[in-house]
């Protein structure tokens, strides 16, 4: 990986909430950013129009992180616009992002809910990054969004917990396999935040957002530059010696 050439960051679920913070942090730490989008192309587009005005490059690409078998496709048109915009065959950062947000009891969670999550949250992360290695600059970097609750139980997210737990013993072992070519892969574990993810419930319920607050050190729900901030450190060079770490940023939840 040149230290001449800017590093390019792949976000997925980067048009919108955490993910598009991130891609904003990322741009302003001087880094290009090829983001993935589900349905909303003018929420990608309006990202990456803010990021062009940051004076980076930018791609908007459309992806499915809980459709394997597009995943294959999917590398071909990355292949595409990193050689058309970027004149180059590999990127240097994957931030698997993308998720959805689900509230149920264990009583009250469908299969067909379940296989979902399992398919975006988990068995997604795991086979794009599989598919996406081969792109990967050696001295790379992965980072792997978890949650709180994979640390704290709250009812309601049995699934969504248990899943975000597996992407953290999963990022260990991606560590362990990826450091003989030097790429560093994390964990960053938020807490609640005001965004509109899950129906944007920690954002728009006072009471919600009042417990939240009421239960963090710091005294408040997280924002997202609390957490696209982080997320844009951790690919930093000064911090190329984390590795294998959940780094959670909550505020301090339930301590």
């Amino acid at each position: 990986m040149s230290q001449a050439t800017s590093t390019i960051t792949l976000i997925t679920g980067g048009s919108r909430g955490l993910g598009r913070n991130a891609a904003l942090h990322v741009a302003r730490g001087g880094g290009d950013v090829i983001l993935t989008y589900r349905s909303h192309r003018g929420d990608a587009e309006s990202a990456v129009a803010e990021i062009e005005k940051l004076g980076r490059k930018a791609v908007a690409l459309q992806l499915d992180t809980g459709d394997s078998a597009s995943f294959a496709a999917f590398a071909e048109s990355l292949k595409k616009a990193l050689a058309e915009t970027w004149q180059r065959e590999r990127f240097d950062h994957l931030v698997n992002n993308a998720g959805i947000g689900m509230h149920a009891s264990i009583a009250e969670t469908t299969e067909q809910v379940f296989d979902e999550l399992v398919n975006i949250h988990f068995k997604g992360v795991f086979f794009l990054t599989q598919k996406l290695l081969p792109l990967i600059n050696d001295g790379g970097r992965i980072i792997n969004i978890s949650s709180g609750l994979a640390r704290f139980a709250l009812p309601g997210y049995a699934a969504y917990g248990a899943l975000k737990g597996a992407v953290e013993v999963l990022t260990r072992y991606m560590a362990k396999e990826l450091g003989p070519r030097g790429i560093a892969v994390n964990v960053v574990a938020p807490g609640a935040i005001e965004t509109d993810f899950g129906g944007g419930r920690v954002r728009d319920n006072a009471d919600l957002n009042a417990f939240v607050a009421g239960i963090t050190a710091l005294g408040r729900a997280g924002k997202p530059d609390d957490i696209g901030g982080v997320i844009a450190s951790l690919l930093q060079p000064a911090n190329g010696w984390i590795n294998a770490q959940r780094i959670e940023a909550s505020g301090g939840m339930f301590l």
